[in-house]
């Protein structure tokens, strides 16, 4: 069984077909998804969709690119939907100064503020880093808070970074593409801090590139790390799927297999 750690479930990409993507992942082992809120109406969406099918957490944060939209206001209302219990993490939230879609000091204060969230309501994080690497890297040193490094492709500041504070590194199909190139030691990665995700509907693992990716996908990312570490398919599945319980919690042990033979 795998664990899809990271999914925009909730995309209107997937409008026309969701309930066929959760059947295609049930039939390619995907036990459990993990559907990513990135602004307040998309996390109380996600949360709805782990209310409503089986195999289904959400989180509930502020997405970087959101981060202007940052007020008591939406403080207050991804704290209210970090309350129930199909909502596991805080984020996606982080940096991003690629993109830039907000002002650099806007994004610093939101992440840091939902960090703070995560060590009160003592959930995990869900980080998003791209060309931010010396910031995040700061801005977690003093984190209390199980941090997940989403779609890790960073250099080696926050691969450190990630190393000294316990962080889980979470691998997307980025791995499978040609032009990806480690900067730090994948096998150098604690077993026990291992996780897999695909991002869907983006970022659509080799063979699939140029679909929208989906869940089902995941099983191709785990493929693709296997063989980096030496490992079985097997292997990186009963790995991934302990870590993924391991910081997101007991409901992760409601799977969509079981789900469909209750």
């Amino acid at each position: 069984m795998l664990v899809d750690a990271h999914c925009h479930l909730g995309d209107v990409a997937f409008d026309p077909d969701r309930d066929a993507v959760l059947e295609r992942a049930r039939r390619a082992a995907v036990g459990h998804v993990v559907v990513i809120g990135t602004t307040p109406v998309d996390s109380a969406r996600a949360a709805a969709l782990a209310r409503s099918r089986p195999g289904l957490s959400a989180t509930a944060g502020l997405h970087p690119h959101e981060a202007s939209a940052w007020s008591a206001d939406t403080a207050a209302r991804l704290k209210a939907l970090l309350g129930q219990p199909e909502v596991v993490a805080v984020g996606e939230t982080g940096l991003d100064y690629h993109y830039d879609h907000a002002p650099r000091d806007a994004q610093r204060r939101a992440f840091a503020a939902q960090l703070a969230l995560a060590v009160e309501l003592g959930k995990p994080v869900v980080v998003h880093a791209r060309e931010a690497d010396a910031d995040v890297a700061a801005i977690l040193a003093g984190t209390g808070a199980p941090v997940v490094l989403h779609s890790f492709s960073s250099g080696a500041t926050l691969f450190e970074a990630g190393m000294r504070i316990g962080a889980y590194f979470s691998f997307s199909g980025m791995i499978t593409f040609k032009n990806w190139v480690s900067t730090f030691p994948l096998a150098g990665v604690p077993s026990d801090r291992v996780l897999v995700e695909t991002d869907a509907p983006y970022l659509a693992p080799v063979p699939h590139r140029g679909e929208r990716n989906e869940p089902a996908f995941v099983q191709a990312v785990a493929e693709a790390l296997g063989r980096a570490l030496g490992a079985s398919l097997a292997d990186i599945a009963q790995r991934t799927t302990e870590n993924a319980r391991r910081v997101f919690g007991a409901r992760l042990a409601a799977t969509l297999l079981q789900g469909e033979d209750a």
